[in-house]
């Protein structure tokens, strides 16, 4: 087995299936990472608490979270894959770099502005301190590299800021500073092809989801704004579907769509038919392994019940370093 060169750590939440904004944006490059970096990932429980208001779906989001890393190609034997919630040195550690994180550096980042306005009516403390649980999970297990998007960057260096002050504080070295690692697709907007992917936006194509239920999603897709009739030429640049193309569907097509599209030699209703086709194509190996690992749940468990315990002899050891920088009795 070649070495591996550090620790990658990342959270995903479990708001329901997959949608290809996860898989492309995320999954994908969770896969790719095990096979340079040893590699810590959680299904982040806790943090969906701050954007939902019922929960009574969320230990099957969980499980359904689960099943879908597992069948993209996490390899549990090397790579711990567990809950957020079954590690509560996390929350300890919550807390105690709550106390050397201002306020307003909160408040002030874009992510906390951009929860704030999707949900008005549901601003709590927890959503307020996200990014301090975030920093709080990073931290934890002395991981190296945070592979993210675009997005999540402020919250990568607020992380680098937290860590500076907690160790500044108790003259201590024991947290690390994480290096973020840009995802290859970083962004990916959803069926409106404004905003990004996402299920409570409702603009999100799941990733478990049938083939016809997938092509039925991806023909309700924006197009080409300014593309009114199928005679006018269109403009692939600022075409969501086409983005898709250059990511899923084989490079000769991509050629033949750049082109044709713009001579109105192909409508938006093709250019997203083939795209649908080559989508579900892209997805069958992982829908045939997701429905081979659905048919075992016990497995699936002792997965998560395995990484949670290799999970936790990593976050003691932390935390035994942090008490004794904090000098907490």
């Amino acid at each position: 087995m070649t070495p591996k060169i550090g620790r990658v750590f990342s959270g995903i939440r479990p708001t329901g299936h997959s949608h290809l904004g996860n898989y492309l944006g995320a999954i994908k490059n969770y896969v790719a990472l095990q096979d340079e970096y040893e590699c810590v990932y959680c299904i982040v429980d806790l943090h969906a608490l701050t954007t939902v208001e019922d929960t009574l779906d969320l230990r099957q989001n969980t499980y359904e979270m689960a099943l879908d890393l597992l069948a993209a190609g996490i390899r549990p034997e090397e790579t711990i894959l567990f809950v957020q919630s079954h590690v509560p040195q996390v929350t300890e550690l919550h807390t105690i770099l709550s106390m050397v994180t201002p306020l307003g550096k909160l408040t002030d980042l874009p992510t906390f502005k951009e929860k704030a306005r999707q949900q008005p009516h549901n601003i709590n403390y927890g959503l307020v301190g996200y990014p301090v649980l975030m920093a709080a999970d990073i931290v934890l297990y002395k991981s190296d590299v945070v592979p993210v998007g675009v997005d999540q960057a402020p919250h990568i260096e607020f992380t680098r800021e937290v860590v500076r002050s907690f160790n500044y504080r108790y003259n201590a070295n024991v947290l690390i500073e994480p290096q973020m690692k840009n995802t290859e697709t970083p962004k990916v907007l959803g069926i409106d092809g404004k905003e990004k992917m996402s299920k409570s936006l409702a603009n999100q194509i799941e990733i478990a989801a049938t083939p016809e239920a997938t092509r039925q999603r991806v023909m309700m897709m924006v197009t080409d704004p300014q593309r009114v009739k199928r005679t006018d030429p269109g403009n692939p640049d600022i075409c969501n579907v086409f983005s898709l193309h250059k990511i899923i569907t084989p490079a000769g097509d991509v050629a033949m769509i750049n082109i044709e599209c713009r001579r109105a030699g192909i409508g938006c209703v093709d250019c997203k038919k083939l795209f649908a086709g080559n989508l579900n194509k892209a997805l069958e190996p992982f829908r045939a392994k997701r429905g081979e690992l659905a048919a075992k749940p016990a497995h699936v468990h002792a997965v998560l019940e395995d990484g949670a315990a290799r999970a936790r002899a990593i976050a003691e050891k932390t935390m035994v370093e942090v008490r004794e920088a904090v000098q907490l009795p």
